[in-house]
């Protein structure tokens, strides 16, 4: 299925970019199709095509908006996982080479297994998503096409690539170990390597749809491919969605370490999956802890760009969404400490830490509280009259930036002191200096609340302009106390006594609902901020160069996009319990290596 779709995608590209025949237009008729050649050399020097209603096929009850974004949004969200997924399995496996220890090569091997089923969904629905385009868009295909054409070859030819290296990485790794186990893990560079360079080519056709370079206001292309490529949006997309790809692959395999924690029958399973759902969902959250900071650089440089984009993602209809937003990302950060917490269970030294296990959670919550606050209410003119205006007297101040910001990165400061507690739960400190260097970390972090809430108090007293921009100090306050914290921990774990052991499997099971609980609101938040993204642009297919003349060109209401979002969350997360009982169903291996139930975290 995989060649198929790069052979799909090929035939398209040299037919569309060589100057062959591909639909422009098409009649209005509900049952027949009627092509229009154009090459497109000739497009490209006529600029954008201007479309009108006939230009895009009806077929009696099917929706050409819904079917290419449901296309589109479930090929993302495996293309998400399976890209994900390797750059952490390589890293894993080279842990487990280096310290030659065979539990990181066997969960490394678990990971990856996870993702082969997914792979060939994620070419199946790119099928279906390339069929959808050239079907229900052929205008906005043939134009897009007339300038990525040399794109698209080269895609293709990266996909089939990929396919070759993903099949001799899975199958080569049991006949690739001892002598052969760097060549193994050059196969999985490779791997990687492809798999991001397929990621940063298919966001340059995103990036151009919403801020076009390379061509002028007619949209006639007057520039190289690099100049459509390399947009102003291109690099910032790129590095939100290679963390975020990271972080949502750790939430998958979490979900399945969970899964298989629940139907495990012996203790050397439970401690097995206990493991990994652990190692999992620190990947998750390690990569969570930046997602914010790159999502803020990529909303700045949509302002940047189109001060009118800008105000109509955070300021207009769109602005409710990222309510919705908050209270996915707060889910998941409560769902990823509660995790932690329960993990508590683990240690025999909990009753060190547990007291704070309190404090940490009220921190959240009122952070999370702050953070979904809205700034202004959907009220009628009575409510209106009753407090006095659209804002809210005392929780209005809570629905700006300033204050959103602030409660973000102390979040994830919070959650990176739950990772501590587990960390420092089973040291002990055997000199004075450790004891000292531990007093360090608590000034660090109260200088760094300090100094987070100060800049958000002042955000309210400088323009907007500055207000903006104090979101970097805050950023650079986060990063500096945790790299400290990091920097510091491992001084005092190197030198410090081991005083207990990590009894793996020792796990409550209503622990495992979190880690589904992560991956559900993870896929969700994909969707909704997939959907936020491509709408901005509104009534253009690209943006004020090609205009949307379809009968969708329109904006959906709050209540239905996010019904079509949770549609495609539903469809995925049934595809991944399919993926789920296909790797447990291919082989059920017995875990045989029972000292992981009591070991302590190397």
């Amino acid at each position: 299925m995989r060649v198929l779709a790069s052979a799909l995608l090929l035939v398209l590209a040299l037919v569309a970019w060589g100057g062959g025949l591909l639909p422009v237009a098409f009649s209005e008729s509900a049952m027949a199709v009627e092509a229009v050649p154009a090459a497109a050399s000739e497009i490209a020097q006529a600029g954008a095509p201007k479309l009108t209603l006939g230009d895009y096929p009806a077929y009696r009850g099917l929706n050409s908006r819904l079917t290419v974004w449901i296309a589109a949004q479930l090929h993302l969200f495996f293309a998400a996982f399976v890209l994900g997924v390797p750059i952490f399995v390589l890293v894993i496996e080279f842990i487990g080479w280096r310290r030659g220890d065979p539990r990181y090569d066997r969960v490394a091997h678990e990971f990856i297994k996870i993702s082969m089923g997914a792979f060939s969904l994620t070419a199946t629905f790119g099928g279906l998503l390339v069929f959808a385009l050239v079907v229900l868009y052929p205008g906005l295909f043939a134009y897009l096409a007339s300038i990525f054409g040399p794109i698209m070859m080269v895609y293709a030819v990266l996909f089939l690539a990929e396919t070759g290296l993903l099949y001799a990485y899975y199958y080569g790794w049991d006949a690739m170990q001892g002598r052969r186990k760097p060549g193994h893990l050059l196969i999985g560079l490779g791997l990687n390597v492809v798999g991001t360079a397929l990621m940063l080519l298919s966001n340059s056709w995103a990036t151009f749809m919403m801020a076009p370079s390379g061509i002028d206001a007619q949209g006639v292309f007057s520039g190289s491919v690099w100049d459509a490529v390399d947009g102003p949006l291109w690099t910032p997309l790129n590095v939100h969605r290679f963390i975020a790809n990271i972080a949502y692959g750790g939430a998958i395999v979490g979900a399945y370490a969970a899964y298989k924690f629940i139907a495990a029958h012996t203790s050397e399973e439970k401690a097995h999956y206990d493991w990994m759902g652990y190692t999992a969902n620190g990947i998750a959250v390690m990569a969570l802890l930046p997602l914010p900071f790159a999502g803020y650089w990529m909303t700045k440089e949509i302002y940047a760009y189109s001060q009118q984009m800008g105000i109509t993602l955070m300021g207009g209809l769109f602005a409710w969404l990222f309510i919705i937003q908050a209270v996915l990302i707060g889910t998941i950060f409560l769902a990823a400490n509660f995790y932690l917490w329960c993990g508590m269970n683990r240690l025999d030294g909990v009753n060190r830490n547990a007291y704070l296990i309190k404090y940490i959670a009220g921190v959240l919550v009122i952070c999370f509280l702050v953070w979904f606050t809205p700034h202004t209410l959907v009220m009628t003119a009575r409510e209106l009259g009753s407090i006095g205006g659209a804002y809210h007297p005392v929780l209005g101040p809570l629905g700006v930036m300033s204050a959103k910001n602030s409660a973000v990165n102390i979040m994830i400061l919070a959650t990176f002191l739950t990772y501590q507690l587990f960390h420092r739960a089973t040291l002990r400190s055997t000199e004075p200096w450790m004891v000292r260097a531990t007093r360090f970390q608590v000034a660090l972090y109260a200088a760094a609340i300090a100094n987070i809430v100060w800049l958000g108090i002042y955000g309210y007293y400088v323009p907007a302009n500055v207000r903006v921009g104090l979101s970097v100090p805050q950023v650079m306050t986060t990063i500096f106390a945790i790299v400290s914290c990091v920097v510091v921990d491992e001084a005092i774990a190197f030198r410090s006594q081991r005083i207990g052991t990590i009894h793996w499997g020792r796990m409550p099971v209503r622990a495992q609902y979190a880690l589904f609980t992560l991956a559900v609101a993870f896929t969700w938040l994909m969707g909704l901020m997939g959907y936020i993204r491509s709408s901005i642009r509104q009534h253009w297919h690209v943006y004020t160069v090609m205009r949307d003349a379809s009968a969708d060109a329109f904006t959906l209401t709050i209540g239905h996009a996010s019904a079509i979002v949770s549609v495609c969350t539903l469809i995925f997360m049934a595809l991944v319990l399919f993926v789920f009982w296909l790797a447990g169903f291919s082989s059920a291996p017995a875990v045989q290596q029972a000292p992981l139930a009591a070991r302590v975290v190397p």
